[in-house]
């Protein structure tokens, strides 16, 4: 990768003057004509194909730079042999384009980062498959603020990358060989090894959990009945279990009335499980959509570690989806009593008490979880859309705007801009008095 002393030696007076560069891959902040656009203002000049004459090949940064058959692509590739042979060819990922173009600070810290919810939305995934997916490790949060983790948009690409390659037959053996002949020049390829290494067992696509086989593109599961490995690890969220739940030490053997055909299906692999199986197994369950078995599920989890937070807030999601929204505000008002910087769980409470009707109340949820993380998108995002279903809309410009703030691209960026003019409307034709 670029040297910091390269960096700087290129930052002079025009940054790329006497550069010859090339793109490969998606890059997730412009298009390459865009890109060609800046090459050319900033004294470089842009080239299609690399060749003997190129100083600076630039990898995108959505998702992983193989081709449809999971080879390397043919630029990285052709660079590869360039600098084997000795030309001094230079390789930065995008942010790195970015950070020499000075159209974004060099500070990790001011890298663009996503809630689950956000991440949803510009990826067109389920939240729950999100969540799932950082439960198995597959995504790792670059930070957290209470339990709420921020996600790195190229992981998450990665992963889906990763998946989209070997559901297309490619085999996981050679997409492992690619990502190693690349490991040379993009040092952060050790992730996408660890993940495909997860993705891919016996060369099918699923991941294995505490309850079942994963599918992780469609979400669908495959259960196991046979042989479902126990887990002595810690509920995954970045509060330990207050209730205890290890089998080893605490594991349910009371019979649980009203079980479902799928619990049944459970009852001799279980017989030993702690709350942290029994609550992968109600995520596994929800998402595979035996939502009733889920709740079941998750309160037999509840029986064991009847304080742990995390398992109130997953019951809640599971009541919700089964149009329970009562027993789903009440679940979220115990995880927040477990935990009061629960914030997606303020966030979810305040979701479900608009829907239910209680403004007030839901106001004060999304209230709640600002106080506590004032830059929460989610939370600016749902008191704005409240503020509008109330005919509010002067008190929900500034919750749009600060919601701009984090996200400018996605879907929901376009509705609160959309918003924000329409409330412009309306400020520019009310009259001193009403306001």
């Amino acid at each position: 990768m670029i040297s910091a002393e390269s960096t700087s030696r290129l930052r002079s007076t025009a940054p790329l003057q006497g550069e010859r560069v090339t793109f490969t891959g998606t890059l997730a902040s412009m298009t390459h004509r865009e890109a060609a656009g800046y090459v050319e203002q900033y004294g470089g000049t842009f080239t299609n194909q690399v060749s003997q004459q190129t100083t600076l090949l630039v990898v995108g940064d959505e998702g992983w730079p193989l081709e449809e058959d999971g080879q390397p692509s043919l630029k990285l590739e052709a660079a590869r042999e360039l600098l084997e042979r000795g030309f001094p060819i230079k390789i930065l990922s995008e942010p790195e384009w970015l950070q020499l173009i000075e159209l974004e600070s060099p500070s990790p810290a001011d890298r663009r980062v996503f809630t689950p919810a956000m991440l949803s939305q510009l990826m067109k995934l389920p939240v729950s498959r999100i969540r799932h997916w950082e439960r198995l490790g597959l995504i790792r949060p670059v930070r957290r603020v209470c339990r709420l983790p921020y996600f790195d948009f190229q992981e998450v690409t990665g992963v889906r990358r990763l998946a989209d390659l070997i559901s297309t037959g490619i085999s996981p053996k050679k997409i492992g060989a690619s990502l190693e002949k690349l490991k040379s020049l993009l040092p952060t390829i050790e992730r996408p090894l660890a993940q495909l290494e997860i993705l891919s067992q016996d060369h099918q696509l699923y991941i294995r959990d505490a309850a079942s086989l994963l599918d992780p593109q469609t979400g669908q599961r495959i259960f196991d009945f046979h042989e479902i490995p126990v887990s002595d690890g810690e509920i995954s969220e970045n509060k330990p279990d207050s209730g205890d739940g290890s089998a080893s030490e605490n594991t349910l053997t009371i019979p649980f009335p009203g079980y479902t055909k799928a619990i049944h299906g459970l009852q001799n692999s279980s017989r030993n499980w702690g709350a942290n199986e029994w609550a992968h197994a109600g995520s596994t369950l929800l998402d595979s959509g035996e939502t009733a078995a889920a709740i079941q599920a998750f309160r037999r989890a509840l029986l064991l570690a009847p304080h742990e937070a995390s398992i109130h807030f997953q019951l809640a999601d599971a009541l919700y989806r089964s149009g329970n929204y009562a027993g789903a505000a009440e679940r979220y008002h115990v995880a927040v009593e477990c935990d009061a910087e629960y914030i997606e769980a303020w966030t979810q409470l305040g979701c479900v008490l608009a829907q239910m009707g209680d403004t007030k109340a839901a106001s004060e949820a999304f209230e709640a979880a600002l106080l506590l993380h004032p830059d929460y998108p989610d939370a600016h995002l749902h008191l704005a859309e409240l503020f509008e279903q109330i005919g509010q809309h002067l008190k929900a410009r500034p919750h749009w705007l600060r919601y701009l703030d984090f996200d400018n691209r996605g879907p929901w960026a376009d509705m609160a801009r959309e918003r924000l003019e329409r409330s412009q409307g309306d400020a520019s034709e009310s009259s001193p008095e009403s306001l």
